[in-house]
């Protein structure tokens, strides 16, 4: 009985099988990725059942333009640049054609709200060099006219969001792997514009967005970012901006310890920048490219064609925006923000603090971290606010660390944990509207300021208790320590040069805070307390193991020394921490420490 039944079960499993490999394919009409909740990495191809129209405009007896359908049935129209289309073709291609999309369905192709997305092949190797992508604002302003230049031929170019049809450069993947091409060399050129409302479309606002890749190693170590900040006049169709040719506002972020890796992919560290309303003139950075120059039958589809007729764009180049910042460069202020806590995962630079109330914080708050893609704690910023100092830079005696030379205030607010966690910052592509990480109820805040005007930092005030009131200062003057240094000229570094400093730094403070430790133990501190401090693993944890370590044992020298009311050793001890030299200190010969 049990070998009939399992023989009726075999023959029905068969049977199942048979019948399912031998069901007709269902028909599909429409592409298989839409609506899904994963990524959308190309435009939807039309329906089957959709006619494609093809449009010969130069009487070659091949088509010029191929007319069909996307997704939610958006009518969308590729112009073919390169003349290689061919009658049976359902899409362009994206070496050197260019896609027209009626996001409003109103036939028109370049009116309110739909898109353009122009590819171009510079050297024929059938791969795209350059892209830009446009989209036409509703109302009077708004819109994008933003060009990325494959530089590291990785053909990565703008992150478009096929399903939504729009541009989206903040997604990325893990902490800060970005979709949009920031990593490696390369570069790009945005207004928040569309081109017809522009005066010059050679010309842009982020003009240029440089990202350096000095090892090779496919990630960014260095950015430079150059503002040609635009006149706004109304016009009875939209709010126009005209670009003037001088890049009024410029910054430089780096990776001081070229600790970026995959899964860390973006790690700046420092950022240095400048504003003048005279800057430079750079009209004279012309970039021609080949085959920019789009089919001239087809200006009849642009509203405004402009940017489909011309042949070269005007930005400075990786090679020359250094030299053009310190050297063509007129500035009225410059700014540093470093980033003590090491949290900062944006791809475009540690966000500046801003001089305003050290104690009040959040977005648009008028505290330091105003900007909202400002960390809301753990950064340090330092103001210049004439430029006396050329953006040059020091190593403090009294900390050990990079300051700007010439500023007159700094600010830090300290997050030593880094529990209000930045990351890539939040605010835009649905991660917002808020920043993603937490603000803390309270801070401890450290103030510097150069009384004297001559550069450099000679008294600093301390808040560590958040009350927001500095219970201690302290003169450098008073303790008879030169606040001078040795000044760094930046303008003639390049980025190995700043790899170097950062070691630098780092092992003099680590050094530093071994001659503490070894103070501490004579004179009878139990230094095993901050052993969690003692055993850095990297360039930057001896940067930051290192201060933290030094702080402590000072703090608990001057806590013994107190104690035992030995006013001469809290002196020597002050001068000793405050300059930098723990060697130049003798135990106090005053102090019975078995008192």
């Amino acid at each position: 009985m049990k070998n009939i039944l399992f023989a009726l079960i075999l023959l029905f499993l068969n049977l199942f099988s048979f019948s399912q490999e031998t069901q007709p394919l269902k028909k599909q009409t429409s592409y298989w990725n839409i609506g899904l909740q994963i990524n959308s990495y190309r435009l939807p191809p039309p329906s089957s059942d959709k006619k494609t129209e093809y449009l010969d405009l130069d009487n070659d007896g091949d088509p010029d333009v191929l007319k069909t359908f996307t997704i939610r049935d958006i009518p969308v129209q590729w112009i073919d640049d390169d003349d290689d289309m061919k009658s049976g073709d359902w899409e362009g291609d994206n070496d050197n054609d260019c896609l027209m999309i009626d996001w409003n369905k109103d036939g028109k192709y370049s009116s309110a709200t739909d898109l353009m997305i122009d590819w171009n092949d510079t050297n024929g190797d059938k791969k795209a060099d350059m892209q830009v992508f446009i989209d036409i604002p509703e109302g009077r302003s708004g819109g994008h006219y933003m060009w990325v230049i494959d530089t590291d031929k990785d053909n990565i170019f703008n992150n478009i969001d096929w399903e939504q049809l729009k541009l989206r450069c903040w997604l990325h993947d893990g902490n800060s792997d970005f979709y949009e091409d920031y990593h490696g060399k390369s570069l790009f050129l945005k207004a928040h514009c569309s081109p017809d409302r522009i005066n010059d479309p050679r010309l842009n606002w982020e003009n240029p967005f440089l990202f350096y890749d000095p090892d090779n190693d496919g990630l960014t170590e260095m950015a430079i970012r150059l503002l040609d900040i635009p006149e706004r006049k109304e016009s009875e169709t939209g709010s126009l901006q005209l670009f003037s040719g001088k890049i009024t506002w410029a910054s430089m972020a780096f990776d001081l310890d070229n600790d970026n890796n995959p899964g860390n992919e973006f790690d700046f560290d420092m950022t240095i920048g400048f504003a003048g309303e005279k800057g430079f003139d750079y009209l004279d950075q012309v970039h021609r490219f080949n085959n920019m120059r789009g089919l001239p039958e087809a200006d009849q589809f642009f509203a405004d064609p402009k940017w489909r007729q011309i042949s070269e764009l005007i930005y400075p180049g990786h090679e020359t925006a250094w030299n053009l910042i310190f050297e063509r460069g007129k500035w009225d202020q410059a700014q540093l923000v470093y980033d003590e806590d090491d949290d900062c995962a944006r791809w475009e630079r540690v966000e500046f603090y801003e001089q305003r109330n050290p104690f009040k914080i959040g977005k648009r708050n008028e505290g330091i971290d105003n900007n909202p893609q400002a960390d809301a704690s753990g950064d340090r910023g330092e103001w210049d606010a004439d430029n006396s100092g050329n953006g040059q830079l020091y190593i403090s005696r009294f900390d050990g660390r990079i300051h700007l030379y010439g500023a007159e205030k700094g600010t830090w607010r300290i997050d030593q944990n880094a529990w209000s966690f930045q990351g890539m910052g939040g605010l835009y592509d649905g991660y917002g509207p808020e920043r993603l990480q937490k603000q803390p109820p309270l801070f401890a805040t450290i103030q510097y300021a150069d009384t004297d005007n001559n550069g450099f930092f000679d008294q600093i005030e301390y808040d560590l208790d958040g009350d927001t009131i500095f219970e201690q200062a302290v003169s450098l003057h008073s303790l008879g320590i030169d606040d001078r240094c040795e000044i760094i000229n930046t303008a003639s570094m390049d980025y190995s040069d700043f790899i170097k400093l950062k070691k630098s730094v780092a092992e003099d403070i680590w050094k530093n805070a071994l001659g503490a430790v070894e103070l501490a133990k004579k004179e009878g501190i139990n230094e095993s307390w901050y052993s969690l401090l003692m055993h850095p693993k990297s360039v930057r944890q001896k940067y930051h193991h290192g201060y933290w370590l030094q702080f402590y044992l000072f703090n608990d020298l001057i806590n013994l020394y107190t104690r035992k009311e030995c006013t001469d050793c809290v002196e020597k001890i002050r001068k000793a921490y405050y300059s930098g030299d723990w060697q130049g200190y003798r135990s106090c010969q005053k102090m019975d420490i078995n008192k």
